[in-house]
């Protein structure tokens, strides 16, 4: 029997197997996933909290009750930054501990109700620091995003703005005519500026849980966004066609929210097939959905591309311009709608970008598109 081993020292001189027994249990348990280095880093630092806690709670000037927690709140934020989650965090604090108990019993050094208080106090304070850090880090990190998100909206509102008041001045002074390239910069700039207004709109309303559902009739849908497409492939020298549409579905959808989500696609569509390229916009009706197809000549998307649905993620062409938020948003309207969003790669000759919501019940009559 292990005689006055106190356990900070039980846990110093077993630290390897206390580490490689919770590599272990981790590795087993069937949630949370493990991030990459979880152990490595979780584990070590979480150790060396706890002894040097019991270690000073047996001094005669005893640790403060919540001393580990700035320990734990800066680790809570380190894990963060490494990719952790809350979930990760939480867990790894209670394997450890368990561990610990564990291997104390089988080497027959029970942990006195001190120290086992102690332990439990570690634990809880450890975790309770830990999460409210990691929430306090992912809350300005959102607020970060949020400004640098409105910081480039307003950005390329100036630009394309910028670029519409100088074509409008060479326009109004007549030297060339409206029909040239003139005129086709004054008209790209004039739907850029529409489609920034629309998908802040719509970026603003998602935040916020705003919808205004109503029965649509699927081809009085997909008229309005083809309208607007149009002059986007016209200023881009495209052609764009739209197959025929079933006129007997309907679906039950924020009209604004869901013509954002498609019409950033199709102007995503738009940017990335050349000049002289075909972009088709087609919808049909498979398994109680509503399939929404936008089909590009964009040449297929590299391996090597990563998200193109992340928020300032990759974009798939050489076309810079705007923010990469455009099928962020698509993404977050069609799953607002309990739909999807995916992409069919055609290596060699496009992509085909589908979204997918639920046809209407034919429960009542549709109501006309406004």
């Amino acid at each position: 029997m292990v005689r006055d081993r106190v356990l900070y020292e039980f846990i110093d001189l077993n630290r390897d197997v206390i580490v490689a027994r919770t590599r272990d249990r981790v590795r087993r348990r069937p949630w949370p996933s493990i991030a990459p280095g979880e152990v490595e880093h979780g584990v070590p630092l979480f150790l060396t909290q706890l002894s040097e806690t019991l270690r000073l709670e047996r001094t005669s000037a005893p640790f403060p009750s919540d001393a580990i927690g700035a320990a734990a709140s800066r680790h809570g934020g380190d894990l963060l930054r490494l990719g952790f989650t809350v979930s990760q965090v939480v867990h790894d604090y209670g394997d450890i501990c368990q561990t610990v108990t564990a291997l104390a019993v089988e080497q027959n050094a029970p942990i006195s109700v001190e120290e086992f208080h102690t332990l439990n106090r570690c634990l809880d304070t450890a975790i309770a620091e830990a999460v409210t850090e990691h929430a306090r880090v992912t809350a300005a990190s959102r607020s970060a995003e949020e400004i640098e998100r409105l910081g480039h909206a307003a950005h390329e509102l100036r630009d394309n703005l910028n670029t519409a008041i100088l074509a409008f001045h060479t326009l109004k002074r007549g030297a060339v005519a409206i029909n040239g390239s003139t005129g086709a910069v004054l008209g790209r700039s004039l739907m850029s500026l529409r489609e920034v207004v629309d998908r802040t709109l719509s970026d603003v309303r998602l935040e916020a849980g705003q919808q205004r559902r109503a029965r649509l009739p699927v081809v009085a849908f997909i008229d309005e966004v083809a309208g607007t497409g149009m002059l986007h492939a016209e200023y881009r020298h495209i052609r764009f066609t739209v197959d025929p549409v079933d006129p007997d579905l309907s679906i039950d959808a924020d009209p604004q929210l869901l013509a954002s989500a498609v019409m950033n696609v199709v102007h995503n569509a738009f940017k990335n097939t050349p000049a002289g390229g075909h972009v088709v916009l087609r919808a049909r009706a498979e398994g109680g959905q509503l399939l929404i197809e936008t089909e590009d000549e964009c040449g297929g998307i590299p391996p090597s591309k990563g998200d193109l649905f992340q928020v300032f993620g990759d974009r798939r062409g050489k076309d810079r311009s705007g923010l990469g938020l455009g099928l962020s948003i698509s993404r977050k309207a069609v799953r607002a709608h309990g739909g999807e969003i995916r992409i069919r790669n055609m290596p060699g000759k496009g992509c085909v970008f589908i979204i997918e919501v639920p046809l209407a019940t034919p429960e009542s009559r549709p109501s006309a598109l406004v």
